[in-house]
């Protein structure tokens, strides 16, 4: 089952796409820990990519794309995964099209994360980065990546209405449990017309 999570940041995609992977066995692709990862690397992509994060920019598309392709090549995304940060632009989203057509697969649903009040987007996005010391999560860049989202990623959700039928929301400010139990019985109505 082939898998994409979109929603602000601190909408509880990372959260979700863990308990996905471990209930149907594929591969969570979040990029932003692939990111950070790259960041810590004492190298010149690593301070680049460290200098854009603290500011709470969007890396590059060619960078993502690359990622991505380069991610999704690999064996273990055959029987499925789930992709959580990307796409995160129009462009990403039109490159993850093509590629998409030329591995041969289809989205099979698209989760759209929605939470509606943004102080509590900011107060899990605070207590994330208490609880795991992540130096790109202050308040200005938090505030700068909401922004971003809106301007830039939440148009994706109309764009995979329009693309692709199987756009479902998912109201996020609740319950891990109960947000999980609403995936849950999408992913099961997936399967049961596959």
């Amino acid at each position: 089952m082939n898998i994409l999570v979109l929603g602000p940041q601190g909408s509880g995609k990372g959260t979700q796409a863990g308990r996905i992977k471990a209930t149907y066995g594929i591969p969570h692709i979040a990029t932003g820990d692939m990111l950070r990862e790259m960041r810590d690397v004492p190298d010149e992509l690593g301070r680049e990519l460290k200098e854009v994060m603290d500011r709470g920019d969007l890396v590059s598309d060619e960078l993502m794309i690359e990622l991505i392709r380069s991610r999704l090549s690999r064996g273990d995304t055959v029987a499925g995964f789930i992709l959580d940060g990307f796409p995160r632009t129009m462009p990403q989203a039109e490159a993850l099209d093509e590629l998409l057509r030329e591995l041969d697969r289809d989205l099979d649903i698209v989760f759209d994360f929605q939470v509606p009040d943004r102080d509590v987007l900011l107060q899990r996005m605070l207590h994330r980065a208490a609880e795991e010391s992540r130096s790109d999560d202050t308040p200005e860049a938090i505030q700068r990546r909401l922004e971003l989202y809106e301007r830039e990623t939440a148009p994706l959700v109309e764009y995979y209405r329009t693309h692709q039928a199987n756009v479902v929301g998912i109201h996020a400010d609740r319950t891990v449990e109960e947000v999980f139990g609403e995936i849950g019985r999408s992913l099961q109505s997936v399967e049961a017309r596959a």
